[in-house]
Parts: C-alpha cells; structure tokens; sequence
C-alpha cells in the first residue's frame, strides 16, 4: 500500500481568499442585520444561497422585493389566552363547533375512488391504467379540498391494491353491510360510499351495523336509532364480542358434558384406549359439527321479530342472518345471495363473521388490517359472505388528538401524547379515573388557574408514580408509557365513553350511566359501598398511597415543589451537608442507587396484588433485609497457546 496522499492545507484559504478578492473580509464587529433598504447588509451575504426561510426572514425578504417600508412598534401586550391549562393541541369548544359546521358544509365533497367503466372490449392493459388515472384524480381532488379549505383529514388508504378489492366486492355483493363502532358510529359511516353502490347496481342495497353494542346503554341505543330512523339510515345493532363468548362458553359446557358421559360409558384406562376407541370418537365429533348446520339454519328460520324490536334490539347471530336474508334483494330460485362485509379496519368485520358461522374460519388480531385479501365464505346452500379487506376511507377530524382517540392513528408510533392525554382527561370524569385505577390525582386549584379538570401532566404523573413507571436514571414520572397504556384503554372500552348523535341537545350527558358509581362498582374493585350510608361509595387510592407514589407526584410539581424549596427551615443545612460528605467521600457511587431501588422494593412488598398496604409484622423478616452475596468467580480454561512464551 502506497503513502497516503498529502492534501494540500492551503486550499481552503485560497478558497475564502479568492471569495472575498478586492473586499474586506467581515469582522466580528460587522453586523449582518439590514433593514428594507435595497443593497443593505455586507457585500459578502448577496448571493448566499436561500432554501428555507423563517416567519420573520420570509417577511423581511419580501418587504424588500417589494420596495415597502413599514415601521415596527412594541404596543402593549396582550394576553391571548387567560386559561394557563390550555392544551395547544386541542381546540375550544368554539372553535370545535365551528369546525364542524365546515365539516357538514363539505361533507359531499368526500367520495370514495370509482372504478372506470370497462366492457369485454377493453383489454388488462388499458383498465390498469384508466384505474391509476383516475386514483390519481381522486387524491387531487382531497389534497385541494385540503388545500382550497385548510381541512383536517384521517389518514386514508393510498394504495391503489386494497380499493380494488373494494371494488370486486362491491361488484360481487347484492347486500352491503357498513360494520362501524358504536362509540362513534358516524365518523366510521361513508356516506359516499352508499351513493357508490347504487350507481354500480339500482338493485343493490346496503345496511349500517352498528358493532359492539354491548357498550351502549338501552338509553343511547335508543338515541341513535330515533338519529337513524330520521335520516332514512337502516341500521342494525350487534356485538361480535358478546356474540363469540356465548359461543365459547356453550362449546367448553358441551365438551364437558361430552366427557362426563365418555368417563361414565367407557371407564377405560390409557392403555386399554386403542385405535378403534379413538376412530370411534373422531367420528362422532364429525357428526357433531355436521348436525350444528342444519340446527343453525333451523334457528334462522324460527326467527320472528317485528320493526320496533329491530330499533334497539341487540341481535344474536341466528337473528343477524334471519333479517340479513330479509334485507337482501331476490336473486332467483337458483341464485345465491352475497353478502359484502365493508368497513375500517379493527371495527370487527372478521369478528362478526366467527360470531355468524359459530367459528374461527377468518384470523382475528388486535392490529388492524388483518386480512388481505376478499374472501368468501359458505354460510349456508344459500348464502355467501364476502369479507373485505379494511380500508379507512377519508373523513374529516378536528384534532390529530381525536383520530388517535378514535384508533384511526396507532398509540405505539405516537410521538406527541400530551394532545390525546388531555382529550381523555377532558372525556372521562376524574372520579372515574381514580375508581377504575385506583389512584389519586391531584389538580391545579382555582386560584392558580385550574379548572376542575385534569391536565395531561396531572394525570399521567399521578398513573405513572401509582404504578411504578419512572425513568431510568432520572427518577421522574415516564409519562410516555403512561400515556400508552392509558390510550390503549380507551380505545379498547376500558375507559369507555360514546359520542353522542349530533341531535343530542348539548347540555345533556349522554354518559352519565356509564360514568355512575354504582356502575362503576362493578367493574373496579376500587369503588366500595359505604356501609353507613346507603347508595354512597367511596374510591380507594391504594395504588397513590405509598410513599414513592407521593413523593413522584409532589416533586413533578413545579409550584409546590417551589414553594417547600423556598420556605423550608433546613433546606440549605442539608444541601451544605451533602456537599460535604460528596467531598469526604462518604457517598461511594452506586451506594445511593442501590438504596433507594430497596427501598422501592421493600416499599412495594408491604402492598398486596390489588394495591392495598398490609400489615409489616406479617412480612417475613428475609423480605425485609437484602443482601447481597457475590459469588466467586469459577477458573477459566487456559487457551490454546498460553503458554508459549514462558520459556522465552
């Protein structure tokens, strides 16, 4: 290998030299502030290169291309927003209602991408790129109502793939059923989607089902079939998770009743069960499974239920199909009728269908976007069920905070969580969220600006110190995981709250009965009945009373923690002494660490599963003390070659 080649260090000097040739290189006292002026500033800063610019260098540039003067005074200063709680994340209620109102103005500009017309003429290659043409008109249209209005829109479905199998589906159905969630059933409903599939087929229909209606109340159920009923919506209500427990629980009862004749019939051991015994058994399981179809379809056509039984009537699934079977047009004697499954992802498409054929024939995950692929599946000699793939279609959304609320956006890739935090404080009563976990929150009084509610920083400090979520190496409160945990709550119903129709007058909850404290007793074991007082109840802060937990909390204060800093007696004393014994040596590193993480374990060992401090004398006395043993290191193998030059 040759010698490295020498660069020459002058280089760059002649560089900078040659630059400022027959100028004077600027100095520190030079300054490179200008005014409106034409050929202000140095000479040396005109032809710098310019591909970002700030507010205020934006403005200044083209003040100066257009030859304006303008005069720049300090007036008084105005405050723009009295609350010092406001999340800037989130809007007001005024300037939420107002985005709504533009929401309804623009709402039929929201369409869903139409597959070009195509005959037996028009060959692969030519309908390919008549679908990518007009996709791409499509996604122009939303990027200018994006653009044209300042609109916020969910993130939808860009890939050209996935809405052609939309389109197969919608192609193949007779009967369209929109699955949306019964929080928010109407951010979930494509309006546009139902004008689609007429324009395919006059004689198509479609259906609204509203899944997991197992968390609306008879009261909210009623609301939204009165919304509905008005607007001219059939819908039906159902809950895939009530709907496949049933299920489950009905099988695990019939295998055990299956066992307890086979033990009572055959009491034969290991060795004595042979082959014969085995086939035996296979085929009366066969028989089984083949008797279950003709029991469901007699099920189904045993169902009678009226309209006004249809209007809040959570539906099982023998009952889903009778009406779905009643919904769907006539296609001969001959024909099978099809039934497309439609909807965004994570609502329970493939969950509905389990719950229908009474098994697992489509894979089910808590991620969204499961299935792939379209597929059908045999309900009956009758009826075919089409299950598309999830698409989120576009809809408006106020806040980047609601789609998240909402499951439109995923909790793991989140980044800001301060925005979503705060919408679930604003949603959820705070005595429900200390009864379902059993912590106290504290909140900014009135004199300091608080009002009632929660900020996001008190509510993930307060989760996070009650459940030991710290940072590692600064012993703070780690509000991102706290914040994880609590989203994914909400999204999953744990924290359940349900949007009310937009008919629903304002001044009226519309969760009260979810947010009761009688509910909440049976659901949180930290809600108890007070026995001197009947229909009272109280909340244990068990998880909140230990002293770590306290401790987080009053030191993620700023106020508070201001306050004792300032008016304590010895505060001073006891920094000097640390600083002094840090300087005696008397702090080895590690020490202090080592102590305070036994302190937090002998801290949690006097707590028991659900929180609650027991007695210390019960904790046995080896629990309390820790020690620390080392273990002697075991003699390693000598390596080859150790050894070779001792004799050197």
């Amino acid at each position: 290998m040759g010698p490295r080649a020498k660069v020459n260090p002058t280089l760059g000097k002649s560089i900078i030299r040659k630059r400022f040739e027959g100028k004077r290189r600027p100095t520190e006292k030079d300054t490179e502030l200008h005014t409106v002026d034409l050929d202000d500033g140095p000479a040396w800063t005109k032809l710098q290169s310019i591909t970002q610019q700030g507010d205020l260098d934006e403005f200044l540039h083209t003040a100066e291309l257009a030859g304006t003067e303008f005069t720049a005074e300090r007036m008084n200063v105005k405050i723009i927003s009295t609350k010092q709680t406001a999340n800037p994340y989130l809007l007001t209620a005024a300037e939420e209602e107002k985005t709504l109102e533009r929401h309804r103005e623009n709402r039929s500009r929201l369409k869903v991408p139409r597959r070009p017309e195509w005959d037996h003429t028009t060959t692969a290659a030519q309908l390919h790129r008549n679908e990518r043409e007009a996709f791409m008109e499509w996604r122009r249209e939303l990027a200018r109502l994006q653009e044209d209005e300042g609109l916020l829109l969910t993130p939808f479905e860009r890939n050209l793939e996935v809405w052609r199998q939309l389109w197969r589906v919608l192609e193949r159905s007779h009967l369209v059923v929109q699955i949306v969630d019964a929080r928010n059933p109407l951010l979930f409903r494509s309006e546009d989607l139902e004008r689609y599939v007429k324009e395919i087929d006059e004689d198509k229909r479609t259906l609204l089902l509203v899944n997991k209606a197992d968390m609306l109340t008879d009261r909210q159920r009623e609301a939204w079939a009165e919304y509905f009923g008005e607007h001219g919506i059939r819908h039906l209500f159902f809950s895939a998770k009530e709907s496949n427990e049933q299920l489950q629980q009905e099988r695990e009862r019939a295998e055990a009743e299956q066992l307890a004749q086979d033990l009572t019939r055959h009491t034969l051991t290991d060795e004595q069960l042979d082959e014969a015994a085995a086939a035996e058994l296979k085929e009366e399981a066969l028989h089984e499974e083949a008797s279950q179809k003709p029991d469901f379809e007699a099920q189904v056509r045993a169902v009678e239920l009226s309209a006004d039984q249809l209007r809040t009537r959570v539906l099982t699934p023998a009952e889903l199909v009778a009406v779905l079977i009643r919904e769907s047009p006539a296609v001969g004697e001959q024909g099978r009728v099809v039934i497309g499954l439609v909807g965004y992802p994570n609502v329970g498409k493939s969950s509905t269908i389990n719950a229908v054929v009474g098994s697992k024939r489509v894979n089910v995950g808590a991620m969204p976007g499961k299935t792939k692929h379209f597929q059908t599946i045999h309900l009956t000699d009758s009826i075919v069920l089409c299950d598309c793939p999830g698409l989120v279609f576009p809809t408006f959304a106020t806040t980047k905070a609601d789609m998240v609320c909402n499951g439109v956006l995923p909790i793991d890739q989140l980044r800001e969580f301060s925005g979503p935090s705060a919408l679930v404080a604003r949603r959820i009563p705070t005595h429900v969220l200390e009864a379902i976990y059993g912590i106290s929150i504290p909140t900014r009084p009135a004199e300091e600006g608080g009002d009632g509610v929660p900020t996001a920083e008190e509510l993930l400090c307060a989760y996070a110190a009650a459940r030991g979520l710290f940072k590692s190496g600064e012993g703070n409160p780690d509000e991102s995981r706290a914040a994880r945990v609590l989203l994914k709550d909400y999204v999953a119903g744990k924290l359940l709250y349900c949007h009310p129709p937009p008919s629903w007058p304002a001044d009226v909850s519309f969760n009260a009965e979810h947010h009761d404290m009688a509910t909440l007793a049976s659901r949180s074991h930290h809600v108890v009945a007070d026995p001197n007082a009947p229909g009272a109840f109280s909340v244990k802060h068990a998880a909140s009373d230990r002293r770590n937990a306290q401790r987080a909390v009053r030191s993620n204060t700023p106020l508070a923690s201001l306050d004792r800093q300032f008016f304590a007696p010895a505060s001073g004393a006891a920094l000097l002494s640390a600083q002094r014994r840090s300087k005696s040596h008397q702090v080895v590193q590690g020490r202090g660490y080592a102590q305070m993480l036994g302190n937090g374990i002998a801290a949690r060992s006097l707590v028991n599963d659900r929180g609650e401090p027991i007695d210390s004398s019960a904790v046995p006395a080896a629990m309390s003390k820790q020690s620390k043993r080392h273990k002697k290191k075991r003699p390693s193998k000598q390596r080859s070659g150790a050894g070779i030059f001792e004799d050197l």
